[in-house]
């Protein structure tokens, strides 16, 4: 499902191009314990390595204000497609073109400094995001307050539970209106509660204008909050285009139809 025709009206409103998109990574053969043990193999000329391409020759575009599902099973590319979008990854080959400010929300504790406190690691992760200390002394109460952590924002992080550390970096990553806004795995892992707070967040932005890409296992969680996906299969693009019509080609691509029929597709 190719993306349909520019116009040049449109052409202003692109947020996310990428071109011949593929990207590789240098896996080590040998298990090595220790940096002498690595020195003493590089300067032997004894390192070898295998070559794993996470993404293939990916070509898209994304706009302003689509909400993007990426979908695949495990080891499929995803995150890595995020991580390049977030330039946090260089493709070896192709090019990513990128417009406007980011708000990614890769991974579970990124960011982060574990022995710092939750009120601390707000500062530390919003300068990463590019905000400056003014900005984030006024934000600092509604990122708690929407965090609901309470007495436990002053505990460290190394603390906190998965579904904690989920809660801090969403409410940092959402306080301020990005024009893209990435994220991974992040509305599957909080509380009932927290999720629909966040799902509540999402509408705002959309509303606004913000451009969402987010990767979810969990077909009911893109089905609610994208209406366009984009599915991956071995770093290949595979499908992409309505929500519905790319998780029904992904269901009918190898789940158990007793699955399909009662509902309990998941995406991995």
């Amino acid at each position: 499902m190719p993306d349909p025709p520019m116009t040049a009206v449109s052409e202003a409103e692109v947020r996310v191009r990428l071109e011949g998109v593929s990207l590789c990574y240098r896996l080590a053969k040998q298990r090595i314990p220790s940096l002498k043990e690595y020195a003493i193999h590089w300067m032997r000329g004894a390192l070898s390595y295998e070559k794993l391409w996470a993404l293939h020759n990916v070509s898209l575009t994304i706009r302003q204000g689509e909400r993007v599902g990426l979908i695949g099973r495990n080891g499929a590319g995803k995150s890595t497609l995020l991580k390049v979008i977030s330039r946090v990854l260089k493709p070896n080959l192709g090019t990513a073109e990128i417009h406007g400010r980011l708000a990614p929300i890769l991974e579970l504790g990124t960011g982060f400094d574990h022995e710092l406190t939750g009120y601390e690691n707000i500062y530390l992760n919003a300068l990463l995001l590019g905000r400056s200390r003014r900005e984030i002394d006024a934000q600092i109460g509604p990122i708690v307050e929407f965090s609901g952590l309470g007495d436990f924002i002053r505990s460290p992080i190394r603390n906190y539970s998965s579904g904690m550390q989920a809660r801090l970096g969403f409410s940092i990553a959402t306080a301020w209106l990005p024009d893209v806004l990435i994220l991974d795995e992040v509305l599957t892992v909080g509380d009932a509660a927290f999720t629909e707070k966040c799902e509540r967040r999402l509408a705002e932005f959309h509303a606004a204008g913000t451009t969402v890409l987010m990767v979810s296992h969990v077909a009911q969680a893109v089905r609610e909050n994208c209406d366009r996906c984009i599915w991956l299969d071995a770093g290949r693009l595979r499908a992409d285009g309505p929500t519905d019509e790319v998780l029904d080609l992904y269901a009918h691509a190898g789940t158990d139809p007793h699955q399909r029929a009662a509902g309990q597709l998941h995406l991995g």
